[in-house]
């Protein structure tokens, strides 16, 4: 399948507004039409602002209270690269720390501070989710100063298997075991939850069809509630695995795309490179095409990111490039985040 886009709103400017803090006890419904269940749902549920001072840009996305005490989901690509989150749940605007990611399934695990005595969202069991169930989609698509959004539709498929491309970084990623669900789903509604018919959640949004930017039509597509949880659990007890890295992403400070049209080397080609970053320090610039980090090739953008994902903040890595003029370059760079 293809043709799909993370549902991550994307502006140029940021406005908010604190208020007091509600703090609401949830129970589930039941026999409840989704539009009340998500009345539930929604005290709990958070609108995520980011911004990404590399890019000279801001986003948008949606995340729900895992626990009193300030634990937020949500996905990866909401927080990918964002130098400030800020998670507001009840009018109250709270400073987000990212405790851990798992990039190819594209969970989060966010941590609120001075978060206390949050409403909780009530969970559900994805494995009993069947098609033609009733489901609604909570999110923040317009944005952080309005209301959030009720998408309601019902589910049409399971175990789905999509490429997500982000608007923003122009990444894809192929993302598996989805549930298909038919429903307005549009851009900042990304880490929300999918909520059944009785008011609990079975699912967390995480792309769309590209039809959603005409409004009414199109499907969405969450990941299974009972995978974000497990991944959740591992990511809070800090057990980090090939897929799982815990705290900041690591950074070597490039901008990527492929390699030249006409061009035979391995390798990315380094298409921007951030002042005062590991790679413009290790001498690289922009047209150079990264071969290897460590002796292990990177040839692709995802081949990079994994490669990053491996490693943390402060670890000493062995670059090997080739310049414009074909010349071959080595040099330690020292990552950072």
């Amino acid at each position: 399948m293809g043709g799909f886009r993370y549902c991550r709103r994307l502006g140029t400017a940021v406005t908010a507004a604190a208020v007091a803090a509600a703090t609401v006890s949830l129970a589930p419904v039941t026999h409840a039409d989704p539009s009340q269940a998500a009345a539930v749902v929604e005290p709990a549920t958070a609108r995520v602002d980011t911004i990404i001072n590399y890019q000279h840009a801001i986003g948008a996305g949606t995340g729900f209270v895992l626990d009193a005490g300030g634990a937020l989901l949500t996905n990866f690509h909401v927080v990918q690269g964002a130098d400030k989150v800020t998670a507001t749940i009840g009018g109250r605007p709270y400073r987000a720390d990212l405790v851990g990611y798992d990039r190819h399934h594209d969970i989060a695990v966010l941590q609120l501070r001075g978060a206390a005595d949050l409403p909780v969202a009530p969970l559900g069991d994805s494995a009993a989710v069947a098609v033609g169930d009733e489901v609604v989609a909570l999110g923040n698509a317009d944005g952080s100063s309005n209301s959030l959004t009720h998408e309601a539709g019902h589910v049409i498929g399971l175990n789905r298997t999509i490429t997500a491309k982000d608007e923003l970084t122009g990444s894809s990623e192929q993302v598996t075991g989805l549930i298909q669900f038919a429903a307005p789903v549009r851009a900042g509604d990304s880490g929300g939850p999918l909520v059944s018919a009785d008011g609990r959640v079975v699912g967390m949004t995480v792309a769309a069809t590209l039809n959603f930017h005409m409004g009414p039509g199109g499907e969405g597509f969450a990941i299974p509630i009972n995978e974000v949880l497990a991944t959740a659990a591992q990511i809070r007890a800090g057990a980090a695995s090939n897929s799982i890295h815990i705290g900041q992403p690591t950074l070597l400070g490039v901008g990527v795309g492929g390699t030249d049209e006409h061009s035979q080397l391995p390798g990315v080609l380094i298409r921007d490179v951030i002042s005062g970053g590991p790679a413009q320090i290790a001498g690289m610039v922009p047209g150079d095409v990264l071969v290897s980090i460590d002796a292990v090739t990177v040839s692709s953008a995802g081949a990079l990111t994994s490669v990053l994902d491996r490693h943390y903040p402060g670890d000493v890595v062995e670059l090997f490039w080739i310049d414009r003029a074909g010349q071959q370059h080595t040099a330690k760079a020292v990552l950072t985040s």
